[in-house]
């Protein structure tokens, strides 16, 4: 069976012809002539309409297609130019190929659907080709499906700010985290009040009127723009970020304690005691275990934040949202009593955002930060797997690709 059958059979291209396969010169290359079918008419690039000939070129140009057994395969075709009423003399257009890429639109998908498992240089190598050819192939699919995803009625979003270069470079990621669809929706660049603004201008007031629960930190520019543009919307507060505090200020109170004991010459019982008091009690090691059972002996503020660290655990256990924050206000109370200021400062941070963390019950527990979290990573291996992109626009692409869920072209035949 020849290739050029076979190619007519899986892939065939409306109003073209596969006609003979050949090798070319000595390269494991195979090249596969394309010619149009009689009466036949060409499509205007411009306009998108049939229109009449005007003239064919004499030199055939290749564009690049699925390899087979270890041989690049080149489609070849003379174009010609069209006469179009409302373009002028322009070159037509192809349905396998795109502007003056020098790929096939199943080649950049080929490549595309790689690029997910594979770092992109790891794809270039292994099929044969350039990075610069796998970052077309990204840039198209994700344009295209870009044009054509439904955002639809959203019922819940995410904020949350990820690294992504040295010193203080941030990207701002919204998805969405509906029960039924989680997704990346939106990236921006920086995270200022500007930058989530853009987010809700892209949406449009529509959508953003139908959003009912927003999980964010306490980062202030998202916070004012929530309130502004979701003003109806639950805003929940990321559990994460908040267990995080305290048991940061726990880390503070430690440090500076087993300090203070060796400077005056008192027993280094808080040697090696770190992860004995940030972990949970169920997660500790034996000998963790131990040594914990030793330190509570000793009346040390370490030891009393602890014992706070692990009160506080309990406001997650609440279903009424009343009860929770009778106990959230009880265990603030108890903190700013004991004098101990790292403490006291979270405690103060939780009552200035008492209304948003007690939203968390009003929701139901329905939403939290957890899908959140587990998304960041995704995207942080994303940029890790390439060791990193230089620019904003290739690190906006690859997450969109990863992270996006987005419509993909319809194929004759599923190549991989």
């Amino acid at each position: 069976m020849r290739l050029s059958r076979i190619l007519n059979q899986c892939h065939p291209i409306p109003g073209f012809v596969y006609e003979q396969a050949r090798f070319a010169g000595g390269e494991q290359t195979i090249v596969v002539a394309v010619r149009p079918r009689k009466r036949s008419a060409a499509i205007c690039s411009g306009c998108h309409q049939p229109a009449p000939g005007y003239d064919q070129s004499r030199t055939p140009r290749r564009f690049e297609f699925i390899g087979v057994w270890n041989y690049l395969v080149f489609l070849v075709y003379c174009m010609r130019r069209v006469n179009c009423p409302q373009c002028g003399v322009v070159v037509e257009e192809v349905p396998w190929g795109m502007g003056k890429h020098t790929s096939t639109k199943v080649h950049m998908h080929f490549l595309g659907h790689w690029a997910r498992k594979l770092s992109w240089k790891e794809t270039a190598e292994e099929f044969r080709t350039s990075w610069d050819k796998v970052h077309d192939a990204v840039a198209y699919l994700v344009a295209w499906g870009l044009e054509h995803r439904t955002l639809g009625p959203i019922r819940a979003i995410g904020v949350d700010e990820i690294q992504y270069g040295k010193g203080h470079k941030y990207l701002t990621l919204v998805y969405q985290i509906d029960l039924d669809c989680t997704r990346l929706l939106w990236i921006g660049k920086e995270r200022t009040v500007r930058t989530f603004r853009e987010f809700f201008a892209m949406i449009g007031p529509e959508v953003s009127a139908k959003i009912e629960f927003v999980c964010s930190d306490m980062w202030k520019p998202y916070l004012g723009v929530i309130r502004e543009k979701c003003s109806h919307a639950l805003n929940i507060l990321d559990r994460f970020h908040i267990v995080a505090k305290v048991n940061k200020a726990l880390d503070d109170i430690r440090a500076s304690e087993a300090r203070r004991m060796k400077r005056d010459g008192y027993e280094p019982v808080l040697t090696k005691s770190r992860w004995c008091l940030l972990k949970r009690p169920e997660n500790l090691t034996a000998n963790q275990k131990v040594k914990l059972k030793d330190l509570v002996r000793y009346n040390l503020q370490s030891v009393r934040a602890y014992l706070l660290k692990e009160d506080f655990r309990q406001l997650w256990n609440y279903e009424s949202t009343a009860w929770a924050a009778k106990f959230l206000d009880h265990w603030c109370r108890q903190v700013m009593r004991s004098r101990i200021e790292p403490l006291k400062k979270v405690a103060r941070t939780l009552r200035a955002h008492r209304e948003l963390i007690l939203n968390y019950f009003r929701a139901r527990k329905e939403f939290s930060s957890g899908v959140i979290e587990g998304l960041n990573n995704k995207a942080k291996v994303t940029m890790r797997k390439s060791y990193g992109f230089r620019t904003f626009r290739v690190t906006e692409l690859a997450l969109y690709h990863s992270l996006g869920k987005l419509p993909e072209p319809e194929l004759t035949h599923r190549f991989f």
